[in-house]
């Protein structure tokens, strides 16, 4: 590939995105504190709070049906999910956090739409609460630059047919 190289976004820059955010409210003190950054951060961005769309569901496990009825309106530049699982003395931590984050890998991949996965799985609320505050923000920031590499890669229609024909371009 010549010319400027992709995926290199110096500044990040929200202008003209539609994010969608799907909250988990279990541990809903944690959620909220990770909503809050990252917002803030999209909107510092330069993200229109008018092109912020926030849905709750109850938990993590929720969270990627949610995702995916935001994806099929086919509306948004980006999501993310936000949750927060915090391990327990059984199995169930596991199971949460394999499905939730295998539930937000398989929308992305099946809508071809980027999804900042925020959702903590920590070993105690200690470390949920220093993680918060930074990986909403880092949410936002994934999130757009995500938008802004899967715009620079986006295949135009004339180069859709030059890849579905095997036509060589004329240049």
């Amino acid at each position: 590939m010549q010319g400027a190289e992709k995926g290199t976004h110096n500044t990040l820059d929200g202008d003209g995105l539609t994010i969608g955010i799907v909250q988990a409210r279990f541990n809903e003190g944690i959620t909220n504190a990770l909503f809050d950054a990252c917002r803030n951060e999209l909107i510092a961005l330069g993200v229109n709070e008018d092109n912020i769309d926030h849905v709750t569901v109850p938990g993590a496990l929720e969270v990627p049906l949610a995702l995916q009825a935001m994806a099929h309106r086919g509306e948004y530049d980006a999501l993310i999910a936000l949750g927060c699982i915090i391990r327990g003395e059984t199995y169930h931590f596991e199971l949460v956090a394999n499905e939730s984050g295998a539930g937000v890998t398989r929308v992305g991949l099946d809508y071809d739409l980027p999804i900042a996965n925020a959702i903590l799985t920590t070993e105690n609320l200690e470390q949920a609460i220093a993680r918060q505050t930074e990986k909403g923000a880092d949410a936002a920031r994934v999130a757009v630059e995500m938008a802004q590499l899967m715009s620079d890669l986006a295949v135009d229609d004339g180069d859709m047919d030059l890849l579905m024909h095997g036509e060589q371009d004329p240049q």
